[in-house]
């Protein structure tokens, strides 16, 4: 009888300290998302850059498919060693935005970086298309900067740590979900970032024209910080 008492006990006190977990986990749900995907240091080279280019026909590029952000499809992409195909990296230094950029907009690509809605592009040539989620609430990871800092005017660089790409914005406007031709190529030298509005119900489009192309070395102090310092651990090929 002792026996059972004790083992009914010990169930109860599990039960408890489950929910009790369960509840943590609800109450700080967007606290936990945030740092999991805040925290996100992978190491990026040109080594791997180059090597991740030769898959990008395997992505997948439906955006129509990315889901909002969950913390279970952050917690899944943060689990896995090398989830996602990196191909660069992109700052907006006036907001405050580094992330990388990676093959396709699958969910667990979107988890963890911007994702290209292209096979194939190049930076510097036509319409160099990204998505990001927007997290909102004055969040500071992934797109959310760029939906509430961001400026017509401001620069925008992008890199394959070979060179650097700059950019000025010189559009922002909120769109229709239904319209996928913007992401379209272009002879112009542009790049088009879109995120969700603060609903989900539109989309916010930034465009940017392409203003030069410089080695990684002769870049801005400042962006070559925030591409090195946040993410890189070694540029060599």
């Amino acid at each position: 009888m002792k026996k059972q008492r004790k083992s009914r006990g010990w169930l109860r006190w599990t039960a408890v300290v489950i929910l009790l977990l369960i509840s943590v986990v609800l109450i700080f749900n967007q606290q936990i998302k945030y740092y999991l995907t805040e925290s996100y240091r992978p190491q990026i080279t040109r080594q791997a850059i180059k090597k991740n280019q030769s898959k990008q026909s395997s992505a997948n590029y439906d955006y129509s498919n990315a889901q909002d952000l969950s913390l279970q499809t952050v917690a899944r992409a943060r689990a896995k060693k090398q989830p996602i195909n990196i191909i660069g990296e992109i700052t907006v230094p006036a907001i405050g935005m580094t992330i990388p950029i990676a093959n396709g907009v699958d969910n667990t690509t979107l988890a963890l970086a911007a994702g290209t809605l292209r096979p194939n592009m190049k930076m510097g040539e036509g319409n160099y298309a990204l998505a990001g989620h927007n997290m909102a609430n004055g969040s500071k990871v992934l797109f959310s900067p760029l939906y509430s800092k961001s400026k017509v005017g401001q620069k925008v660089y992008i890199t394959d740590l070979k060179n650097v790409y700059e950019y000025k914005i010189y559009e922002r406007k909120i769109i229709s979900p239904s319209q996928v031709e913007v992401v379209n190529n272009t002879k112009s030298k542009i790049i088009t970032l879109i995120t969700c509005d603060e609903t989900g119900a539109h989309r916010l489009m930034v465009c940017g024209s392409f203003v030069k192309k410089m080695p990684f070395k002769d870049a801005p102090q400042q962006v070559q910080h925030n591409f090195s310092s946040k993410y890189t651990t070694g540029r060599k090929s």
